[in-house]
C-alpha cells in the first residue's frame, strides 16, 4: 500500500512540474490558471488510479495472506500429526522397555534361586564326599591292617596279576587265531604251489657268462698286446674291459663288471683271432660289429623270452633290456632264464587263484628288470625296473608287483604276493643258485646264535639251507602260548640282525617224554 501512495505522490509531482514548466514556459496569469487547472485534474486522476492500484493491491495482499495461512495450517496439522506418532511410538517403547525391565526381574530372581540351590547342593555333595573319603581311608587302613600290605604292594601285586593274565589270555586267543588262519591256508598254499612247479620243469644248472677266450696258441698273446701294447690299448679303450695277460697257456681273461660290454669284447676277440688282422683300426671295426651282434643277440632272446610266455606289446626297450638279463647271473643263475621261469610260475599260480593269468607273467618277466641297468642308476633294482616299466607303459598294478617282489614297497594287491612267491620259488629250489661256503656256513651260524640267547632255549638247528631254523625249548621254561610267542621273538630278531635272502621259517619245538622201565 505505501509503495502505491509513493507511486500516485510521485505522478502527481511529475504533472504539477510539468504545468509549472509550461506555465513559467508561457508566462501570464491565464497560462498559470490553466497550469493549475491542468495540474488539479492530473492529480485527481492519480489519485484515482492510485486508489485503484491500492484496492487491487490489497486484495492481492489478501488473496496472498489467505494460501499462506492455508500452506501454514496445513504444514502444522502435519507436525502434529506426526508429533502425535513419535509419542504413540514412544509409548510403545516405554511398555516395551517396562515388559523387558519386569522379565529380566524374573529371570533373575530364577537364577539367584537357583544359585541358592546349587550352593546347597554342593555343600551337599562336599559332605557326602568327605564322608566317603573317610570311610575309604578307614577301609584301606582296615583292609592294609588285614592283608598285611601296603597300597602300593597291593597295587603292584594286582597290576603283575592282570598282566600274566592277558598275555596268557593273549597268547592263547594268538594261537587260536594262528592255528585256524594254519589250517585253512596251508592246503591251499601247498596245492597251489606243487601245482606251479609240477606244471614247470626247467634246468636246475644255467649257463654262466664266459670271460675266458681261448687262443690257439700262445704267440697270438703278444699279437694283441701289439706294439708297444697299441693293440690292447685300443681294445681296452673301444670296449671298456680290461685284459688280462698272464702265464695261463693258450688264454686270456676278459673282466668286466658290465656283462654286455664283457660279451661285446669277447666276441670281437675272437673274430679278431680268427681273422688274424690284428691293428687299431680292425679292432674299432670289429668291436662295432660285436656291438650290433650283442644287440641282435639281446634283442632276439628278449624277444624269445616274450613270445615263450605268450606275450604281446611289450614295448621294444623293454624287450632289448630283458635279452641284456641273458648276460648276467645271480649266484650262478642265468638272469632271463630266472626271470622266464618266475613268469611262467606267477602265471600258473594265478590261475589257480583266479587272476589274470596274462598280468601275472607280464609281471613274472620283467621283475628283475632293473639288473639290467642297476650299475648305473641309483636304488634297488625293483624300483629301478617299476620306474622303467612305468616309463615305456606298463600298467600301475605290473608296476607295482615289480616294485614290490622284495618287500622295499609294501604289497598292494594280491598279484604282488604272486610274483614274490614265484621269485622265491625260482632262487630257492635244489640246484638253482650257488653261493660261497664260507659264507654259506657263517649265516646259518648267525641264524642260529640268534636263537640260542633266547631264554629257555636249548639248541637250535637251522635247515632247508637256512630257509628254516628249528628251535628245541625246554619244557619246564616255556609253555604252548610262550612258545608261540617266542616263535614271533625270533623271527623279529632275525630280520632285525641277520642277512639272508627271502624267508626264514622260525619253527618252536615243545615236547614233553616220559618213560618208563619194563622189569
Amino acid at each position: 500500500m505505501d509503495a502505491l501512495i509513493v507511486v500516485g505522490a510521485v505522478v502527481g509531482g511529475l504533472a504539477a512540474g510539468f504545468v509549472l514548466a509550461r506555465v513559467f514556459a508561457g508566462g501570464g496569469a491565464a497560462a498559470a490558471n490553466a497550469a493549475t487547472a491542468e495540474a488539479a485534474r492530473l492529480r485527481k486522476a492519480a489519485e484515482a488510479e492510485a486508489e485503484e492500484l491500492r484496492k487491487a493491491a490489497e486484495i492481492e495482499g489478501k488473496e496472498v495472506a489467505q494460501k499462506r495461512k492455508a500452506a501454514l495450517e496445513d504444514e502444522l496439522r502435519g507436525r502434529k500429526l506426526e508429533l502425535k506418532k513419535q509419542e504413540e511410538a514412544a509409548v510403545a517403547k516405554e511398555r516395551e522397555v517396562e515388559r523387558a525391565r519386569k522379565e529380566l526381574e524374573r529371570r533373575t530372581a530364577e537364577v539367584e534361586k537357583r544359585e541358592r540351590s546349587a550352593e546347597g547342593k554342593a555343600r551337599q555333595i562336599d559332605s557326602a564326599l568327605e564322608k566317603a573319603e573317610a570311610a575309604q581311608a578307614e577301609a584301606k587302613k582296615k583292609l592294609e591292617e588285614v592283608a598285611g600290605l601296603s597300597a602300593d604292594q597291593a597295587k603292584k601285586r594286582l597290576e603283575d596279576e592282570v598282566r600274566a593274565q592277558a598275555q596268557a589270555a593273549a597268547a592263547l586267543e594268538i594261537k587260536k587265531i594262528s592255528d585256524e588262519a594254519e589250517r585253512e591256508s596251508q592246503a591251499r598254499a601247498k596245492t597251489i604251489v606243487a601245482t606251479a612247479i609240477q606244471r614247470y620243469a626247467s634246468e636246475f644248472v644255467q649257463e654262466r657268462t664266459v670271460a675266458v677266450v681261448p687262443l690257439p696258441s700262445d704267440d697270438m698273446k703278444g699279437r694283441l698286446i701289439g706294439r708297444e701294447g697299441r693293440n690292447i690299448r685300443a681294445l681296452e679303450a673301444a670296449t671298456g674291459i680290461d685284459m688280462i695277460i698272464d702265464d695261463t697257456s693258450e688264454a686270456i681273461t676278459i673282466s668286466c663288471f658290465n656283462p654286455v660290454r664283457r660279451e661285446v669284447a669277447r666276441l670281437a676277440i675272437a673274430s679278431l683271432v680268427a681273422d688274424g688282422r690284428i691293428h687299431p683300426t680292425r679292432i674299432e671295426e670289429v668291436v662295432k660289429k660285436a656291438e650290433k651282434d650283442v644287440d641282435k643277440v639281446c634283442r632276439e632272446a628278449g624277444e624269445q623270452a616274450v613270445f615263450d610266455l605268450g606275450l604281446n606289446r611289450v614295448h621294444p626297450e623293454l624287450v632289448r633290456l630283458l635279452g641284456q638279463l641273458k648276460m648276467r647271473s645271480s649266484y650262478a643263475q642265468n638272469l632271463l632264464a630266472h626271470s622266464v621261469e618266475v613268469g611262467y610260475l606267477a602265471g600258473l599260480m594265478a590261475a589257480e587263484l583266479g587272476l589274470n593269468v596274462k598280468m601275472a607273467r607280464r609281471a613274472g618277466l620283467l621283475h628283475d628288470l632293473g639288473k639290467a641297468i642297476d650299475h648305473g642308476h641309483e636304488g634297488d633294482h625293483a624300483e629301478v625296473g617299476a620306474q622303467l616299466a612305468r616309463k615305456h607303459g606298463e600298467s600301475p598294478r605290473v608296476c607295482q608287483a615289480i616294485a614290490a617282489h622284495h618287500g622295499g614297497v609294501p604289497a598292494a594287491s594280491l598279484l604282488d604276493h604272486v610274483v614274490d612267491a614265484a621269485n622265491q620259488l625260482s632262487a630257492a629250489r635244489p640246484g638253482a643258485r650257488r653261493e660261497q661256503l664260507a659264507s654259506y656256513i657263517k649265516r646259518l651260524d648267525d641264524v642260529e646264535a640268534i636263537c640260542n640267547r633266547f631264554h629257555g632255549v636249548s639248541k637250535s638247528f637251522a635247515l632247508m639251507a637256512g630257509r628254516e631254523v628249528r628251535v628245541m625249548v625246554q619244557n619246564d621254561k616255556v609253555d604252548d602260548a610262550q612258545a608261540l610267542v617266542m616263535s614271533r621273538d625270533i623271527a623279529r630278531a632275525i630280520e632285525a640282525e641277520a642277512s639272508y635272502a627271502g624267508s626264514v621259517r622260525v619253527v618252536v619245538v615243545r615236547e614233553t617224554r616220559a618213560s618208563e622201565y619194563a622189569r
